[in-house]
């Protein structure tokens, strides 16, 4: 913990909108709930103020789309989740293109623009299969985004198919694939991985998936999943990898002449939003942060923090 004078200068630099090493994270944790979120708000209108001339602190968006898992089969058997299936098991299923295309068709009929689709790591469905599904939902549906694949997907299925991550992605994006979502995040802390999913993808390989996408210039997600075996230290840790990735990405883009090269790096991410807003970028970096807790319900894993 930070003393009392140190605080007070931790805390005038997070107004200003300075950066903050993990110690200073974990002295920020222990703050009330009401100042945190002060704080917090003070940074999102210092990010957001110069956007949407000028209205981006006051202005909120949103997106309207589904979720769609288009198989429960999977052979990584994480113990904090209930989905899973294996393909003996009678409820499991991979769904079909009709299937698919109602649950578009319901989408847009609500106005959604866009579906979330993640699935199983599913040993057993080929890249043609997948190659097929997402010509078949960009031929059918132009103009709405395939938001699709995880991470450890695309680590299964360079297992999977026996080749790199970035020749399948580039595949994936060249049959309709427009960004990428961030889940099996969970903790980026591989000691928690080990203990709550050690078949699945590790931090290295999560964020490797990443920083290929974000090289391909496509949007992504970053989630976190806490709650369960996880250390207020190791939340904190997981936010400094995403951040690590995110000033790599963005620093690319700098590089690139897509971004000022004159901003420091704390304000890269609002020059970024902008980019994004004003239609001079379609992705490259993390687009949003995305926490989740844990649920315990039909699982395996029972221990919480």
């Amino acid at each position: 913990m930070v003393l009392d004078s140190s605080r007070d200068a931790l805390l005038q630099r997070v107004w200003e909108g300075g950066r903050i090493d993990a110690q200073e994270a974990l002295a920020l944790y222990s703050l009330p709930l009401s100042e945190l979120g002060t704080l917090a708000d003070r940074r999102r209108r210092l990010a957001r103020g110069r956007a949407l001339a000028g209205r981006g602190a006051e202005t909120v968006s949103y997106i309207v789309d589904r979720n769609v898992n288009y198989t429960n089969v999977c052979n990584v058997y994480c113990k904090f989740c209930a989905f899973w299936r294996t393909e003996k098991d009678a409820d499991s299923y991979v769904i079909t293109l009709d299937e698919l295309d109602r649950k578009i068709e319901e989408t847009l009929a609500l106005g959604g623009t866009q579906m979330l689709m993640q699935g199983g790591h599913h040993p057993k469905l080929t890249k043609q299969w997948y190659l097929d599904l997402l010509h078949h939902v960009r031929s059918k549906f132009p103009g709405f985004n395939v938001h699709g694949f995880s991470p450890s997907e695309f680590v299964a299925f360079s297992e999977f198919f026996n080749e790199p991550v970035e020749t399948v992605l580039r595949d994936f994006v060249s049959a309709g694939l427009g960004s990428l979502p961030g889940g099996g995040g969970e903790i980026l802390v591989d000691r928690v991985r080990q203990r709550i999913a050690p078949l699945k993808a590790n931090t290295a390989q999560w964020m490797g998936v990443m920083d290929v996408a974000h090289k391909l210039g496509l949007a992504s997600s970053a989630t976190m999943m806490f709650g369960h075996v996880e250390t207020v230290e190791e939340r904190i840790e997981h936010l400094e990898v995403v951040r690590a990735q995110q000033d790599v990405s963005l620093g690319r883009l700098v590089a690139a002449g897509k971004l000022p090269a004159d901003a420091p790096p704390s304000e890269w991410s609002a020059g970024y939003a902008q980019a994004l807003e004003q239609g001079q970028l379609n992705g490259g970096a993390f687009t949003a942060f995305i926490a989740w807790t844990f649920q315990p319900e039909n699982t395996v894993l029972k221990a919480t923090t």
